[in-house]
C-alpha cells in the first residue's frame, strides 16, 4: 500500500470537532432558511393586512341601507297619538332626534318628545282676528325658517332652533321659536294666501303669495336699530303680471330671482323676478303628462324635485343655453313603480330625498349618485306625512293620527359606480363632467367624488416622468455596463445610485420653488436645449471619430465619454443664449404667451412638464441601477462568442445582450413606473394640484397619492370623504398589484424565451 493511500485512509471525518462543525453549520443553515422564510412570509402577511385593512375601511361605502322601528332598551317604540290639534302642515326633528316639531293649520307649533309624543312646549301663532291659516311655506330644512300664510293676505315668519345645556352633566335640549323677520305680520297680498313661498338670506327676504290667479310679492329688508338693537323690517310690494298659469304651488330659489309655479296638467312655469321691465314668465314646460303630487326644492335651493301620481320623481335645474339664457332642464328621473307618490322629505345636509307612495312604501334616493339606496314598507296604505332628521338617521311617519319613529341606516348614499367613475351632471354645471371637489364653505354643497381626474392625473404624471426618465436611464445603463471601461464604471455607477438617496421632498421643493419659475421664464430655452444638446452630442461624436489618432490616443481608452460633459454644458448654455432671439423671430413674444394666446393652450407655472423633469430625475437611479445590473450580468461567453462569429459590438448588444437582459430591463421599467405612480411629494409641490383631466403638458394635475396626502388630515373619521380617500388608496394598491403581476408574467415569459441563450 502506498503512502498516499495510507494517508487518505487515516483521515477521520467523524471526530468530535468535525461533528460539532457540521452541527453548527447545519444549525446556521436552518436558522438562515427559517429567517428567510419568516421574512418572506412576513412581507406577504403585511401586504395582505394592508389589503384587508383598506378593504375594511372601504366596505362600508357599499353597505346596503336599512330601516327598522326605533328601539329603546331593546324594545320597539310603539306608534303614539299625534300631539296637538288640527291638520299637520309641517313635521321635522332636531339634530339628536329627541324633539320633534309639528306645525298645524290652527297655528300651533307643538314641540314634543319624538320617542313617546309627550308635549314639551307649545306656541301659537299670532293669527289675526277673523283670519285662518291658509298656507305654509318652508325656506329650507337646514335654516329652520318657515312662514304661515293667513286668509287676510298677511304672513308671519318663524324659525325653530334648539339650545343644549348640561346641568349636572346631563344634556337638556330646549326648543325655541324666533321671528327672523320680526314679530309683526307682513302684508303679502290683498287676497287670501292660499299659496305662499319664502326665501332669502341674512337681511334680504322675499315672500310671494296669493290665490291661483292673483299672486303678489313683498320684499323685506332687515335693519338693526342702533339704539334699541331691535331688528326692523322694511317692506316693498312688487307688482306681478298675470302669469296665466293656474298655480297649485309656489317655490322661490334662495337668490330670490327665480320663482317656480306648478300648475294643472303637469305644467311648470319659470318666472324671472329680476328681468328687465319687471318679473316675467321665461319658460312654460310640461314636466309630466300626469298630475304633480309633490313639488319641492332640494337642499341648496338650486334643484327642483317633481313627483307625479305614476311614481316618478324628476330632478330639474337651470342650465344656460348657447345664447346665454337660463332654461330649466330635466337632469334625471327616479322611478319607484306605478304607485302615486303622496309625500316627499328632503335631506337636511345631503343631496338626497325620501318619497312615500300611497301604499306606504318609502324610497331613499341620492341625486348625485342617481340611485335608489333603499325601498321598504313602513305603513299599510296612504301616509299623511314623513320627516327626516337632520342627520338622516331617523324617519318620522304620520298616518291616521298616529306617529311612528323609524331608525335609518343610510351612511353613504351618494356613492355609486357612476358617481366614482362616470360623468355626473352636478348642480350649476352646463353638462356632465368628471369632477373631484370634496368640500366647500357652504353646508348645501354637493360633494363631487369622481376618482377619474385623480386616476388620470396619476397616469399623466407617471407617463411624463417615464417619458423623460426611461430612455435616459436605459441608454445610460447600456453604455455603463457594456461600453464603459471598468475603472470609469466604478465611479459612475455609485454616483448615479447615490442620487436615489436624495429625499423626494427636496426634489419637490426645488421643482416648485426654483424649476417651475425658471421654466416659465425660459420655456423656449428648454425646448431649444432638447434639440441642440442631442445634435451637439452627435456632431461631437462624429468629429471625435474623424479626429487624428494621435489626438484620440491622448485620452485613455474608454474615458472619451467624459468629454461629453463640457459638450453638454456648452450646448445648454448656447441654447439658453439663443432662445430669446428665436422667440422674437418665431413668435414675436415670449413662447408661453404665444402658446396661450395663439394656440389657446392654458399655461400654468407648475405643470406636467415640471413634474416630468423632477420625477424623471427621481426614477432614473432606480431604472438605471437595475438595468445596468441586468446587462452587466449577461454571461461574457455569450457576447464573446457573438463577436468571435463576426458580429459587431452593436449587433451583439441588440441581438444577444439586450434579449438576454430583457427580463431585468422590463422589471426595472415596471419598478420605476411603480415609483412614479406612487410618488407623492414631488407631485404635491411641483404642480398646481388641480384635479383636472387634460393631456396638456403645460397644465398640472392631482394624483391619487397627492390627494390622499392633502385631504386625509382634514377628513372626518368615518365620513364618506374619509372612506373615499381609503378607496383611492385601495385603487392605487390594486393598480400597483396589477402592474407588478403583469410585469412578473412578462418577465417570466422573457426569461423562458431567452434563457436558452
Amino acid at each position: 500500500m502506498s503512502t498516499e493511500n495510507t494517508a487518505t485512509s487515516d483521515l477521520d471525518f467523524n471526530t468530535a470537532s468535525a461533528k460539532r462543525h457540521r452541527n453548527i453549520r447545519a444549525l446556521k443553515d436552518k436558522l438562515a432558511s427559517g429567517g428567510i422564510a419568516f421574512g418572506g412570509i412576513s412581507v406577504i402577511v403585511a401586504i395582505l393586512l394592508i389589503f384587508f385593512y383598506l378593504l375594511y375601511e372601504v366596505a362600508p361605502l357599499f353597505e346596503s341601507a336599512s330601516i327598522e322601528p326605533w328601539q329603546k332598551n331593546g324594545q320597539e317604540i310603539a306608534p303614539y297619538t299625534v300631539p296637538g290639534d288640527g291638520k299637520t302642515l309641517y313635521l321635522t326633528m332636531e339634530e339628536q332626534t329627541e324633539i320633534a316639531l309639528r306645525v298645524t293649520d290652527l297655528g300651533q307649533l307643538v314641540f314634543f318628545n319624538s320617542r313617546n309624543g309627550n308635549v314639551i312646549k307649545t306656541e301659537t301663532a299670532n293669527i289675526p282676528e277673523g283670519a285662518t291659516v291658509s298656507s305654509f311655506a318652508l325656506a329650507s330644512e337646514y335654516s329652520g325658517i318657515f312662514a304661515l300664510g293667513y286668509s287676510n293676505g298677511q304672513a308671519q315668519v318663524f324659525k325653530h332652533k334648539y339650545r343644549s345645556t348640561y346641568p349636572d352633566g346631563v344634556r337638556v335640549i330646549t326648543p325655541e321659536v324666533e321671528y327672523p323677520l320680526g314679530s309683526e305680520l307682513i302684508q303679502v297680498s290683498d287676497s287670501p294666501l292660499e299659496l305662499l313661498a319664502i326665501n332669502g338670506e341674512e337681511e334680504e327676504w322675499t315672500l310671494i303669495g296669493g290665490q291661483a290667479a292673483n299672486i303678489a310679492a313683498t320684499e323685506v329688508s332687515l335693519t338693526e336699530n342702533l339704539i334699541t338693537e331691535e331688528v326692523e323690517a322694511d317692506t316693498n310690494r312688487i307688482t306681478l303680471p298675470n302669469m296665466n298659469i293656474p298655480a297649485e304651488k309656489l317655490l322661490l330659489m334662495p337668490d330670490r330671482r327665480w320663482m317656480m309655479i306648478s300648475g294643472e296638467g303637469g305644467k311648470l312655469g319659470i318666472v324671472d323676478m329680476q328681468a328687465d321691465g319687471g318679473p316675467k314668465v321665461t319658460q312654460l314646460i310640461e314636466t309630466t303628462k300626469n298630475k304633480i303630487t309633490s313639488f319641492e326644492l332640494l337642499i341648496g335651493g338650486n334643484s327642483l324635485l317633481i313627483s307625479d301620481d305614476k311614481g316618478v320623481t324628476s330632478q330639474w335645474f337651470l342650465v344656460r343655453n348657447e345664447k346665454g339664457e337660463w332654461l330649466m332642464r330635466q337632469i334625471r328621473s327616479f322611478e319607484n313603480g306605478t304607485s302615486p307618490i303622496s309625500s316627499i322629505s328632503i335631506e337636511h345636509r345631503r343631496k338626497g330625498f325620501v318619497t312615500v307612495s300611497d301604499q306606504g312604501v318609502i324610497d331613499f334616493y341620492s341625486t348625485t349618485a342617481s340611485r335608489n339606496s333603499l325601498t321598504a314598507a313602513v305603513a299599510q296604505g296612504n301616509v299623511d306625512m314623513i320627516a327626516l332628521s337632520p342627520r338622516s338617521n331617523a324617519l318620522l311617519v304620520e298616518q291616521d293620527g298616529k306617529l311612528a319613529l323609524w331608525a335609518v341606516h343610510n351612511e353613504h348614499p351618494e356613492i355609486s359606480w357612476s358617481a366614482l367613475w362616470e360623468k355626473v351632471w352636478y348642480e350649476g354645471y352646463q353638462e356632465p363632467e368628471y369632477t373631484w371637489q370634496s368640500s366647500a364653505s357652504t353646508n348645501d354643497f354637493e360633494p363631487k367624488y369622481s376618482l377619474m381626474p385623480l386616476a388620470f392625473g396619476t397616469l399623466k404624471a407617471a407617463f411624463y416622468a417615464m417619458l423623460l426618465g426611461t430612455p435616459l436611464a436605459i441608454c445610460g445603463a447600456i453604455y455603463t455596463a457594456y461600453f464603459m471601461v471598468p475603472s470609469m464604471r466604478r465611479k459612475v455607477k455609485p454616483f448615479i445610485e447615490l442620487m436615489e438617496a436624495l429625499p423626494t421632498v427636496i426634489l419637490g421643493f426645488l421643482a416648485g420653488l426654483w424649476l417651475a419659475p425658471f421654466m416659465e421664464v425660459n420655456l423656449a430655452g428648454i425646448f431649444v436645449t432638447l434639440l441642440v444638446v442631442p445634435a451637439a452630442i452627435i456632431a461631437f461624436a462624429y468629429a471625435w471619430a474623424c479626429a487624428p489618432k494621435t489626438l484620440r490616443y491622448l485620452v485613455p481608452d474608454g474615458w472619451d465619454a467624459a468629454l461629453l460633459i463640457p459638450v453638454v454644458i456648452i450646448a445648454t448654455m448656447f441654447s439658453f443664449w439663443v432662445a430669446p432671439g428665436l422667440e422674437q423671430a418665431l413668435f414675436g413674444t415670449e413662447m408661453r404667451y404665444w402658446v396661450t394666446q395663439e394656440l389657446g393652450i392654458p399655461y400654468d407655472q407648475r405643470n406636467a412638464l415640471v413634474v416630468g423633469i423632477a420625477m424623471g430625475f427621481a426614477v432614473i437611479p432606480t431604472i438605471f441601477s437595475i438595468t445596468e445590473d441586468a446587462i452587466f450580468a449577461v454571461p461574457k461567453h455569450l457576447s464573446y462568442g457573438s463577436l468571435a462569429l463576426g458580429a459587431t459590438p452593436w449587433q451583439t448588444l441588440v441581438r444577444v445582450v439586450m434579449p438576454t437582459a430583457s427580463p431585468g430591463i422590463f422589471s426595472a421599467v415596471m419598478i420605476g413606473m411603480g415609483r412614479a405612480v406612487g410618488e407623492t411629494m414631488i407631485v404635491l409641490m411641483a404642480t398646481g394640484n388641480t384635479p383636472i383631466m387634460d393631456v396638456n403638458i403645460f397644465e398640472g394635475m392631482r394624483t391619487l397619492a397627492a390627494n390622499i396626502a392633502v385631504e386625509m388630515p382634514e377628513s372626518e373619521v368615518g365620513s364618506t370623504h374619509f372612506r373615499i380617500l381609503f378607496l383611492a388608496a385601495f385603487v392605487l394598491f390594486l393598480f400597483t398589484f396589477f402592474v407588478n403581476t403583469v410585469a412578473e408574467v412578462v418577465r417570466q415569459r422573457l426569461r423562458k424565451k431567452y434563457g436558452s441563450l
